[in-house]
């Protein structure tokens, strides 16, 4: 058996601001384009199964064109006689069971696709594998009861499918709406692979466990992960990487503002963009260090209007002498992790332990009902 285990593509997405000539967002357009090319690509490497580890969809009521292209993909896929596995994400999981999941439209389509959504664990036979699906759940603890419900048998080679964080990893949390973290022993030697989807960097957790990560960088909290898919030879115990397509992030290095005028930091970030080959689309990062208060507010964002129509996006971070990290000046929210950030600010401040853990549960607690409530409203546009 020879699967190729991806995640994450999270269709539909949009952000920054650039508009193609259709008045589509163009960053949602390359996604699509990247998407549909990665397609093909994967069906140039002849698998026997195509397995999708969640948030296929960016959003439970998907738009039209991510429909579209998830048609066309499984139009590709069916032509090649190459089955599709998929399992429900956090970002595409309907937050009830009286809801239709966005799955339900995918599964009338005549190829061979098993789709995984209805908050129960549910299993695929294909070839000499069978393929347990877990879907993201309305609970933590839903997962065990999934999970114990599985069987497997010597005949074959068992694969567990599912979504959540690895307990490992628990500090790379992405705050986002039901992130679930997973119980160590789910991550069992029992299965000849599992293939595992929601944190975005390529990594091996166990011995047999992978997150395949996103093919594309969503936000520049992500510029040094690892981005594409896992090809995955169960009879030869072999997984290794593989390209796809994808809108490059390049980090571009630091600038010391110490002894230099505001002009020549601009000009520097000019310098640096015209003289680094990148590719059409970028998306692109430049930290400045030591920015003081006679810089004012920094590099003349009027004189890096022409070189920012090169590129997708150009963000532009400043380190000042007093931070422990450095900020955005113009700041990506999606990059924001806001309960880290609050908790640091708890941190810095001096309360006694038990008011400390208090007004931190507390407003943690706030914080998520707000980021949940925040995403239904998205979903529901």
């Amino acid at each position: 058996m020879r699967f190729i285990h991806i995640a994450d593509t999270h269709l539909g997405i949009s952000t920054f601001n650039n508009l193609d000539v259709e008045g589509m967002n163009l960053r949602e357009r390359l996604i699509y384009e990247n998407f549909l090319q990665g397609v093909d690509q994967i069906i140039r490497e002849k698998p026997d199964v195509l397995i999708h580890a969640g948030d296929l969809f960016d959003q439970v009521r998907p738009k039209t064109r991510a429909y579209t292209t998830v048609l066309e993909a499984l139009d590709r896929l069916q032509t090649a006689d190459i089955p599709l596995v998929v399992i429900a994400g956090n970002h595409s999981m309907v937050k009830t069971r009286y809801t239709t999941s966005p799955f339900e439209v995918l599964t009338y389509h005549p190829s061979h696709i098993t789709a995984a959504y209805s908050f129960r664990y549910e299993k695929v036979e294909i070839g000499d594998t069978i393929f347990h699906l877990i879907p993201n759940m309305l609970q933590p603890r839903h997962y065990r009861i999934a999970f114990d419900q599985i069987e497997t048998d010597p005949g074959h080679h068992h694969v567990l499918v599912t979504h959540g964080l690895a307990h490992s990893i628990r500090d790379k949390r992405l705050a986002t709406v039901a992130e679930y973290e997973l119980d160590n022993t789910i991550l069992s030697n029992q299965f000849a692979y599992i293939a595992l989807g929601h944190y975005h960097n390529q990594t091996q957790i166990t011995g047999n466990a992978w997150y395949s990560g996103s093919a594309e960088y969503f936000t520049y909290g992500e510029i040094a992960d690892t981005k594409g898919g896992l090809l995955v030879d169960l009879s030869r115990d072999d997984v290794h990487h593989i390209t796809l397509p994808c809108t490059p992030m390049i980090d571009l290095g630091t600038i010391s503002c110490d002894g230099v005028d505001v002009g020549e930091i601009t000009s520097e970030i000019i310098s640096r963009i015209e003289h680094t080959r990148l590719p059409p689309h970028a998306m692109v990062q430049v930290t400045l260090a030591g920015l003081r208060r006679e810089h004012g507010r920094g590099p003349d964002m009027r004189e890096l209007i022409d070189i920012q129509k090169q590129l997708l996006n150009l963000k532009i971070r400043v380190w000042g002498r007093d931070e422990d990290h450095p900020v955005s000046t113009h700041q990506d929210l999606k990059t924001i992790d806001y309960l880290g950030e609050y908790s640091s600010f708890i941190d810095k401040h001096q309360f006694k332990n038990r008011q400390k853990e208090f007004v931190r549960r507390c407003g943690l607690d706030v914080l998520k009902t707000v980021m949940g409530r925040h995403q239904e409203m998205a979903d529901d546009h």
